[in-house]
């Protein structure tokens, strides 16, 4: 955890690149009845990505895609290998999405058991999207924290299996900036040169988030939520969070090229409009010209 006293205030370079990037929202839905109404009431202006759950299965996910496109939104569908069966269904799924002029995807491995088919793993489903021939941006998992499932050095090989096929890395949820740093600095210095969407909850209540927190094996990061001491960087009010202090400690990095945080994923947890307004809020006080400091 960074300290109080390491904590500054932000210059005008790193401000004006956290502006931009907030500037540039993507967000995160789950696929469920009403999402496409509050989508384009509140972000139809924002990349919405789109994931797959083994309860609901993949048409659920095509279903709000094609409906999110026919409004003018555009999509990232998650694709999750556990839930496709082989490659005929792989290609009957793909043909939809480039139907609907979708040019962009997610790929994850997903928590279907027993696999639905052939694909056990995210590597497996971009190996034959690969061997189809498909022109799609192709979006995958990175996992700054340990995986519950996964050692340490297993992901970040894994993440070097499948640099061919990706073009970009959007990291899981983590609430300490000083994890997420090192574990980029650790893919930089194992030669996986993808740029990184950084994953970040949208404002919601500590509660909501120990919840998700433990369903998807966020460990110890996810501390601040319960546990903010004198010395600890204010990360959470009480019962309540905003991204704010955790986007400031990460701007100067978001500023340094070499790193290639190229923008933020913002997990909503389908409250879109709550998300879309603490982003605009966010982004016109990270301005340097707002006058204030971010």
């Amino acid at each position: 955890m960074l300290t109080r006293r390491r904590a500054q205030v932000l210059g005008p370079g790193p401000r004006r690149v956290l502006a931009d990037v907030l500037d540039r929202p993507r967000y995160e839905v789950l696929p469920l009845p009403g999402i496409e109404d509050e989508v384009a009431a509140h972000a139809p202006h924002a990349t919405v990505t789109i994931t797959a759950s083994a309860r609901r299965g993949m048409n659920a996910t095509l279903e709000v895609a094609a409906g999110l496109v026919t409004r003018g939104v555009t999509v990232v569908p998650h694709l999750s290998a556990r839930m496709v069966s082989d490659e005929a269904h792989l290609k009957e799924i793909l043909d939809e999405l480039v139907g609907l002029g979708i040019t962009e995807v997610f790929v994850v491995g997903g928590d279907r058991e027993p696999p639905a088919g052939e694909f056990t793993g995210s590597l497996d489903l971009l190996v034959a999207m690969d061997r189809l021939g498909y022109d799609l941006v192709v979006g995958i998992a990175g996992y700054p924290e340990t995986h519950p499932k996964i050692s340490d050095d297993v992901v970040v090989q894994a993440m070097w299996d499948k640099r061919h096929y990706a073009s970009y890395v959007v990291s899981q949820m983590c609430f300490d900036p000083a994890v997420i740093a090192r574990w980029v600095e650790r893919l930089r210095r194992r030669g996986v040169a993808l740029p990184v969407h950084v994953g970040i909850p949208g404002p919601a209540s500590t509660r909501q988030l120990l919840r998700v927190s433990r369903r998807i094996g966020v460990g110890e990061s996810a501390r601040v939520l319960v546990h903010h001491g004198a010395g600890a960087l204010r990360l959470v009010r009480p019962g309540v969070w905003t991204p704010d202090a955790l986007l400031k400690a990460l701007a100067p990095r978001f500023a340094q090229p070499q790193l290639q945080l190229r923008g933020l994923h913002i997990y909503t947890f389908n409250d879109v409009a709550a998300v879309e307004q603490w982003r605009s809020t966010a982004s016109a006080r990270a301005r340097p010209s707002a006058g204030v400091r971010a």
